[in-house]
C-alpha cells in the first residue's frame, strides 16, 4: 500500500510547541546513538571472534580425535554389517598386519602437528616469519573493521574495511587500541625534535590559541546577545566555547592557555554583565507569552548567568586543586604548575569581587576570598585582604560589607581566634565613620523653597492659596518619605555592621587577651569608640586599664589602649564621671620607650594621643600636667628622627598658645620650692614649673631646616604674628600631617638639600712656611731609611703637595 501520510503544513509547525519539537530532536538523537552504539558492539565482538581464531593452536589428537576416530569406526563397521567371526583366519592376519602399515596410524601421536605436515618441507620459526611480507607506513594509518576471515590452503586470510567516522571520541579511543592488538602491528615511534623545533612549535600552537581567544572575545563582545543566548540546538557557543579552554589538554601551552583563557574572561564579564541582580523567572513569567525582544532579553540574562556561574566553579575548583595538592590522572598539568594557575584564579575573584559587587553569587565571592586573607602564602594572603579593603572604601550603602564582616567574624571564631592580624585590620577601613559623618547627595542638594504667607497674599487669590496650601504639604510629605527611607536602610545596614564588628573585639577581649589579634582589636576601638553604647563603657575603660596594668602588652599596644580610652571619653562619655589621671601617667611614663631610629611610627600614634588628651580635653587639665608633658616632649625631639621632631615641636607650639603660663620654661628662675626630678614616672609631682626648656636652643643647631625653624619660633614664646611667627604652611597643619610630610621613607630629604658651591682656598703663607720646616726635619731624622718606607714616603708627599 502507498504511504498516504501527509506532509505538515506551515500553520500546523506554527501551532506545534516548542518541547514537541525539543522532544522530537533528542528521541532521534537518541535512536541514532542507540544504532551506533549497538554496531559498534557488534563490531567489537566480530574482532574478538578473529583474534581468537588467529590465536588458537591445534590441540593434540589423542585428545580430540581419539573419540570421533572410536565413534566413525564403529559406524563404519555397523553400516557393512561384515562379521569378524565369519572370516577366514587368513584373511583376518592380512587386514590387520596392512593396517599396522598405514602411515596414519603408524606415526607419532604425541605430535600436535597436523596430518599433512609431511607433504610439505619442515620450515623453522624463524624461516617462516620472515617470509610474512614487510608493510611500509607511509600514510597515517587508517581506522579499520575486521570481517570474516577466509580460510585457504596457506591458511586463515583476515579481511578488513575502512571504518566510517563517528562522533565518540571515547569509542575510537577503545576501537583503535583494539584493532591496533589484532593486527599485531608496532606503532611507530613519534619524530624526535630538536630543542629547537620544540620551542619553536610550542611557540606556534600558542599563537594559535592566542589569536583564537582573541577572536572569540571581540566576537564576545561585539554582540553579547546572541553569543551567549542558550539556543533552540544546544549548539556551542562563543561565550562556551571560550570557557571550554579553560581545560586545554595539550601539555605544552597548557598552563598559558588557561591563564590567559580565566584573565580574558573575567575582562568580558565586567563588559558585558548588566548594572542589575538577575533573579530567576518564575513559573507564571515563563508561562506568559511575551515580545521576541523580551523572550531573546531573557534567554541572554539566563545564559550569561549559567556561563558566569560555571567560569565561577571553575575558579573554585583551580583553588581547591591546589590546595590538595592531588595530582589528578586526565589532568595534563604538572603539581608544580597548581600554584601559578591558582594565583590567576585569586586575582581575578577579586577583580571580580570589587568590580561586580552587585551581580549574583557575590557572596559566593566573599565566601571563597575571605578564608585566604588567612592564607600561609604572604603574596595570596596581602592580594585578598586588598580587594576587601577597596571593597569597603567604594562601597556607599553597605550591603557588601555587611557580608564581608559577617564571613570574617565567623572565620576568627571558627579558627579559635587563631588568624592573622591582617584580617582583622581590613575593618579599619569600613565606611561607616565617613558616611555617618558626611552628608549624602540628598542633604547637599539645595532644599526647595516655598512661598512665606506675606507673598502668597500679595501675588496669589484666594482659591489659589487653598491649592498651594495643599500642594506643598503634599511634597514636604513626599521629600521627608524619601529622604527617611534612604537613611533607615543605610543606618540599619551600618548598626548591624558595627553590631558584628563589636562583637567580634569584645569577644577578643575576653577570651584572647594574649593572642596576636589584640593590637588589631584596640586599634578598631580607638577608631570606632565614638560609635560604642554608652552602657559598655564603664565596662571597656575597666578592661582597658587592666591590660595596661597587666605589663603584659608592648608600648604600641598600650598607645592603642590610651587612644580607645580616651576616644570613649572624648565623645559621648564626656558625661560619665571617670577620672583618666591613670592613662596620662601611662603615656608619661611611655614616651621615652618609644622607638627612635627607622620604625618611629609609633610616634604617629603619640601625637594622636596627645590631640585628644589635651588640644579636645584642655579644659580638664592642669597646669602642672602640661608643663610635665611639653618638657618631656621637647627631650624625646632631640633623640627622634626630623619628621618626628617637627610633629612633636608642632605639638609643643598648641601647647603653649591654649594652656597659660607655658612661658615659664622660657625663663631661668624657678617658680616655686622643689627640684625638677626628670626620672619621676607621675607628671603632677614632678615639679616641672623650675626646670627650663633648654633643648630649644640644642634644636636651633638641627641639621633639619624645618626643625630649626620650629625652635626658633617656640624659643621667643611661639607668637601668632610678628618677625618670628612660623610660615603659614607650618602654622596651618596639623601635627600628624607634618609627620607625614616630613616623613624619610622615602629615602629622600625634604626639603631638597641644595648644591653646595666649592670655597676658594685662601693661603695662609705662614702656616705654610712652619708645615714645611717641620717636614724638612722629618726627613732629615729618616735619611737613613729604606726608600720604600711608608713614613717617610708619606712626609715627602705631604712636602710636595704643600709646597704645590
Amino acid at each position: 500500500r502507498k504511504n498516504t501520510k501527509r506532509v505538515p503544513s506551515f500553520r500546523k509547525l506554527l501551532r506545534t510547541s516548542k518541547i514537541k519539537i525539543d522532544n522530537k530532536l533528542k528521541n532521534k538523537q537518541y535512536k541514532q546513538q542507540s544504532a551506533a552504539k549497538k554496531y559498534r558492539k557488534e563490531q567489537k565482538k566480530l574482532r574478538e571472534a578473529v583474534r581468537d581464531a588467529i590465536a588458537r593452536k591445534p590441540f593434540p589428537l589423542e585428545e580430540c580425535k581419539k573419540k570421533q576416530v572410536a565413534e566413525k569406526y564403529e559406524e563404519e563397521e555397523e553400516e557393512q554389517a561384515l562379521p569378524l567371526d565369519m572370516m577366514d583366519e587368513d584373511d583376518l592376519k592380512l587386514m590387520e598386519d596392512l593396517a599396522r602399515k598405514a602411515s596414519f596410524l603408524t606415526r607419532d601421536l604425541s605430535s600436535n602437528e597436523p596430518v599433512h605436515v609431511k607433504k610439505r618441507k619442515h620450515e623453522s620459526v624463524i624461516d617462516k616469519y620472515e617470509k610474512v611480507p614487510r608493510c611500509m607506513q607511509t600514510e597515517p594509518e587508517k581506522e579499520l573493521i575486521h570481517l570474516l576471515p577466509i580460510k585457504d590452503k596457506s591458511g586463515i586470510i583476515p579481511q578488513t574495511m575502512e571504518k566510517p567516522v563517528l562522533g565518540v571520541a571515547e569509542d575510537e579511543e577503545e576501537d583503535t587500541e583494539d584493532m591496533e592488538e589484532a593486527e599485531g602491528f608496532p606503532t611507530e615511534p613519534l619524530p624526535v625534535l630538536s630543542p629547537e623545533e620544540m620551542a619553536a612549535q610550542r611557540r606556534q600552537k600558542l599563537q594559535e590559541r592566542k589569536m583564537h581567544i582573541a577572536a572569540l572575545a571581540s566576537a564576545i563582545l561585539s554582540e553579547p546577545d546572541s553569543n551567549v543566548a542558550a539556543s533552540c540546538l544546544n549548539q556551542m557557543k562563543k561565550l562556551k566555547e571560550l570557557r571550554a579552554m579553560l581545560m586545554e589538554q595539550d601539555p605544552n601551552v597548557a598552563v598559558i592557555v588557561r591563564k590567559l583563557v580565566m584573565v580574558s574572561l573575567m575582562e568580558i564579564f565586567k563588559d558585558i554583565v548588566p548594572s542589575y541582580k538577575i533573579r530567576p523567572l518564575t513559573e507564571a513569567e515563563k508561562a506568559t507569552k511575551v515580545k521576541k525582544e523580551t523572550q531573546k532579553l531573557r534567554e541572554f540574562e539566563e545564559g550569561l548567568v549559567s556561563q558566569y556561574k560555571f567560569y565561577l566553579e571553575n575558579l573554585e575548583q583551580t583553588i581547591k586543586d591546589w590546595k590538595q595538592r592531588k595530582l589528578k590522572k586526565s589532568n595534563v598539568i604538572s603539581l608544580k604548575a597548581y600554584k601559578g594557575l591558582a594565583e590567576i584564579a585569586v586575582k581575578c575573584l577579586c577583580e571580580l569581587l570589587v568590580a561586580l559587587p552587585h551581580f549574583n553569587f557575590h557572596n559566593n565571592i566573599i565566601v571563597l576570598i575571605v578564608p585566604l586573607m588567612n592564607d600561609p602564602s604572604k603574596m595570596m594572603s596581602e592580594l585578598c585582604c586588598e580587594a576587601v579593603r577597596k571593597l569597603f572604601k567604594q562601597d556607599k550603602l553597605g550591603y557588601a560589607s555587611l557580608g564581608v564582616v559577617k564571613v570574617v567574624s565567623g572565620l576568627v571564631r571558627g579558627r579559635n581566634y587563631d588568624v592573622r592580624p591582617e584580617v582583622l585590620k581590613v575593618f579599619l577601613h569600613l565606611r561607616i565613620k565617613e558616611v555617618e559623618l558626611q552628608k549624602d547627595a540628598e542633604d547637599i542638594a539645595p532644599k526647595k523653597k516655598f512661598m512665606t504667607y506675606k507673598e502668597k497674599r500679595k501675588n496669589l487669590s484666594r482659591m489659589q492659596r487653598k491649592w498651594r496650601k495643599a500642594e506643598e504639604k503634599l511634597e514636604r510629605e513626599l521629600l521627608e518619605a524619601e529622604a527617611s527611607e534612604s537613611k533607615q536602610k543605610k543606618l540599619k545596614l551600618h548598626t548591624e555592621t558595627l553590631n558584628i564588628v563589636f562583637v567580634t573585639y569584645f569577644r577578643i577581649l575576653k577570651k584572647a587577651q594574649k593572642s596576636q589579634l589584640l593590637p588589631a582589636v584596640l586599634e578598631g576601638l580607638a577608631k570606632f569608640a565614638h560609635l560604642i553604647n554608652v552602657e559598655f563603657f564603664d565596662d571597656l575603660v575597666i578592661v582597658l586599664h587592666s591590660l595596661i596594668a597587666s605589663g603584659g602588652l608592648s608600648y604600641r599596644e598600650s598607645l592603642h589602649c590610651v587612644l580607645s580610652a580616651f576616644h570613649i571619653l572624648s565623645g559621648q562619655g564626656d558625661v560619665l564621671n571617670i577620672d583618666p589621671l591613670k592613662f596620662y601617667t601611662h603615656l608619661y611614663k611611655t614616651l621615652f620607650s618609644l622607638h627612635a631610629g627607622r620604625s618611629n611610627d609609633d610616634v604617629e600614634i603619640v601625637l594622636q594621643c596627645l590631640d585628644v588628651m589635651f588640644a579636645k580635653r584642655r579644659k580638664k587639665v592642669s597646669q602642672q600636667r602640661a608643663l610635665a608633658f611639653l618638657k618631656r616632649l621637647s627631650t624625646l625631639a632631640l633623640h627622634v628622627l626630623p619628621n618626628s621632631s617637627v610633629g612633636i615641636l608642632a605639638t609643643n607650639r598648641i601647647f603653649m598658645q591654649m594652656f597659660p603660663r607655658m612661658d615659664l620654661l622660657l625663663d631661668n628662675e624657678s617658680q616655686g620650692s622643689g627640684v625638677y626630678l626628670p626620672e619621676l614616672d607621675e607628671p603632677e609631682h614632678c615639679n616641672a614649673q623650675n626646670t627650663a626648656l633648654w633643648e630649644l636652643h640644642l634644636l636651633q643647631r638641627h641639621y633639619h631646616p624645618t626643625v630649626r625653624t620650629f625652635a626658633a619660633h617656640l624659643s621667643v614664646g611661639a607668637p601668632a604674628e610678628g618677625s618670628a611667627a612660623l610660615p603659614l604652611d607650618l602654622s596651618q597643619r596639623a601635627a600628624t600631617e607634618l609627620f607625614e610630610a616630613y616623613s624619610m621613607r622615602g629615602m629622600t630629604f625634604n626639603p631638597p638639600v641644595a648644591a653646595v658651591t666649592p670655597r676658594r682656598k685662601v693661603p695662609f703663607p705662614e702656616q705654610d712656611v712652619f708645615l714645611d720646616e717641620e717636614l724638612t726635619k722629618l726627613l732629615q731624622q729618616h735619611s737613613t731609611a729604606t726608600a720604600g718606607h711608608e713614613p717617610l714616603d708619606f712626609a715627602r708627599h705631604l712636602k710636595d703637595s704643600s709646597l704645590s
